[in-house]
């Protein structure tokens, strides 16, 4: 499978500039959605100075009280590794473009090609810094650590860097990381050939490891090299016994940063939007993946929410989904499949017909015996998947968000 990008020119078994840095469905059930509640309030999307307020979906949830939406791109990067822009510019644009939260994470030096030095390291925090409006805006320094063949991880919150001199491999990375203080993900999880060591599970980094991108750029990863016999990355990471919550990002390498639609971004629910209260949504992984600006996503499994741990063995699960994006997608049709774990790619039991601005409700059976993980894909049912999976699966359309995952347990 290739996926192009117009504003890159990157592909998969290209020989582009970024490749050299980069390096079957269960039972189905279809259900109608039960009318949920009114649709919800409008309002406008965070925008700085210099931009216009957009529209959205109000910033409370209609399921959960206590927290807030926030809106994230949390992989973003400059001419400090081999992005286009100027790293003075990206914090402000992207609070311009109307995100909550946002990220540098430039790459760590890969073999030959220059990534972040020390001097960088510290400028990129100085500018989260000057940048971090503490309840307004969050800013954040985070580097991304590359290599060609294994993957590349970002890590945020770390008071240090690590590269391929320090950290040459997925057991040396994981051990820095253990000893950072910082959180970490997998990005566009199959783009490299070795996946992270096929995500060979490593106990000891289970809570820090809080991320998968399921969004990156335009790109859906749930099937990433499917056509080329590869399992599904999202199946793969966790049937491993990963933990991590989903996310989507940009990934900008050009100088448009937080603006270009379509492309990925992650919805946090803070108690705060402030540096402490996004990493502790990321630690809780309260948060999903998306692609779309203003959608609100808000989940839970037995009145759990999404990323914690549903006590059940075997039995119903009643879910609730809050699905809005504003008065833009009033009554949009939208389908939420229940994806389960598979060999080689999720199992879906149920898919539920639903439109966007309501509350969702409905029960599907669950057996721990058939896997510990549970998550909630939202799709547009009038586009295809430009990465489709098996024929017929039921994820074949376009996806617009992931719920972070549950999981079962005694």
């Amino acid at each position: 499978m290739t996926h192009h990008h117009p504003d890159t020119g990157h592909t998969h078994d290209g020989t582009t500039r970024r490749t050299l840095i980069a390096g079957a469905a269960g039972g189905l059930l279809t259900l109608a959605a039960a009318p949920g509640t009114a649709q919800a309030a409008t309002a406008a999307l965070a925008a700085g100075p210099n931009r216009a307020a957009g529209t959205g979906a109000a910033r409370a949830s209609r399921l959960t009280q206590g927290t807030t939406l926030v809106h994230a791109d949390l992989h973003n990067h400059t001419v400090m590794s081999d992005g286009d822009g100027d790293p003075a510019l990206a914090f402000a644009s992207m609070r311009d473009a109307g995100l909550d939260v946002a990220a540098l994470t430039d790459h760590a030096t890969l073999f030959s090609i220059e990534g972040i030095s020390r001097s960088e390291w510290d400028r990129t925090g100085a500018l989260a810094d000057a940048a971090d409006d503490p309840g307004q805006y969050t800013a954040i320094r985070g580097f991304e650590w590359s290599h060609p063949l294994l993957g590349h991880v970002n890590v945020w919150f770390s008071g240090n860097y690590t590269d391929l001199l320090q950290s040459s491999s997925m057991s040396r990375l994981y051990s820095w990381l253990a000893g950072s203080g910082g959180v970490a993900g997998f990005n566009h999880p199959g783009r490299e050939i070795g996946r992270f060591d096929n995500f060979r599970y490593t106990s000891s980094v289970r809570e820090p490891m809080i991320g998968l991108e399921m969004f990156n750029r335009g790109d859906d990863y749930l099937f990433d090299g499917w056509g080329g016999g590869q399992t599904s990355p999202l199946v793969a990471c966790l049937n491993a016994g990963w933990r991590p919550g989903l996310t989507g990002v940009s990934d900008e390498h050009g100088t448009n940063w937080g603006f270009p639609e379509g492309k990925g971004r992650t919805g946090l629910w803070v108690a705060q939007n402030t540096r402490q209260e996004v990493l502790a949504a990321m630690r809780a992984r309260r948060f999903f993946a998306t692609r779309v600006s203003g959608l609100r996503l808000d989940a839970t499994a037995n009145g759990v929410r999404m990323g914690g741990v549903v006590p059940v063995i075997r039995g119903d699960v009643g879910f609730e989904i809050d699905l809005d994006r504003g008065p833009e997608w009033v009554g949009k049709p939208l389908r939420i499949q229940v994806l389960r774990p598979g060999s080689d790619a999720p199992t879906v039991p149920l898919v539920v017909d639903t439109v966007a601005g309501q509350v969702t409700r409905f029960t599907v059976p669950l057996d721990l015996a058939d896997g510990n993980w549970v998550v909630l894909r939202v799709s547009d049912p009038t586009q295809a998947n430009p990465s489709p999976g098996p024929a017929g699966h039921p994820c074949n359309d376009w996806g617009v968000a992931y719920s972070s995952p549950w999981w079962l347990q005694p």
